[in-house]
């Protein structure tokens, strides 16, 4: 994990709690619409539906560890009614979460893409395998570079 850099204003802090909650809240809502309206679809999309409320419940959970990570990462306090003072706590913050999320969403993402095209079931299947297991390897291949300190090593 790259450490954070400390001095975030109280601003630049609320910003990004207020867009990790935004997140939780639109994702989780997406899933709970997605499923809901699988009734009302035709029976020939809903599986790539099905796959879509999969893909937003597992970042509507990847959402809520990165929102605990960032909360957990920093103590925001008002001395005596000032401003408020943003500091870390020590606690490391968890970017890795982000990966994992689209390692599996990705693919799947994909698949869904696929299924919607009605390509004949050979071709889909290939389709799938092909792209699924070249979109993780993409986002597996990402990762060692975000977690580098270096930069250099980082745009390598």
């Amino acid at each position: 994990m790259a450490p954070l850099p400390d001095g975030f204003s109280y601003a630049e802090w609320n910003a990004t709690y207020n867009g990790l909650s935004f997140g939780i809240a639109a994702m989780g809502s997406a899933t709970i619409f997605f499923w809901l309206q699988l009734p009302n679809v035709t029976k020939s999309y809903r599986t790539a539906l099905t796959i879509t409320g999969i893909v937003t419940l597992i970042a509507t959970y990847h959402y809520i560890r990165i929102f605990n990570s960032w909360s957990e990462a920093f103590t925001v306090a008002s001395k005596d009614g000032g401003d408020y003072e943003v500091k870390l706590t020590g606690a490391p913050f968890n970017d890795g979460y982000r990966y994992v999320d689209w390692l599996l969403t990705v693919p799947l993402l994909l698949i869904e893409l696929i299924l919607v095209m009605k390509l004949p079931q050979a071709e889909t299947v290939s389709l799938s395998w092909k792209l699924g297991l070249a979109s993780a390897l993409m986002v597996a291949l990402g990762y060692p570079g975000e977690i580098q300190e270096d930069l250099a090593v980082r745009w390598f």
